[in-house]
């Protein structure tokens, strides 16, 4: 999903619609063993970009939270 892996990049829904199609196709047994073998390779690395992605949302996340305390505390001390 990145330049490094030669896919193109997904947004987290994207990706996440893609990764619960697969899953329902593997869960269907329809699939012949070479085709779900490369629909599961596929669902992995979705899975691993989702993964990151919501790594990365939870640290800017906690960045955020980090500034608002911050700012918390700098009004607080003025206020004294």
């Amino acid at each position: 999903m990145t330049a490094e892996t030669g896919q193109e990049e997904l947004s987290f829904g994207s990706a996440l619609a893609e990764l619960e199609q697969i899953v329902r196709a593997l869960e269907s047994g329809q699939l012949e063993l070479e085709d779900g073998l490369a629909r599961y390779e596929r669902g992995v690395m979705l899975l691993r970009a989702c993964q990151e992605k919501l790594a990365q949302a939870k640290q800017r996340v906690t960045m955020l939270i980090g500034e608002l305390e911050s700012e918390e505390c700098v009004t607080d001390a003025g206020e004294r």
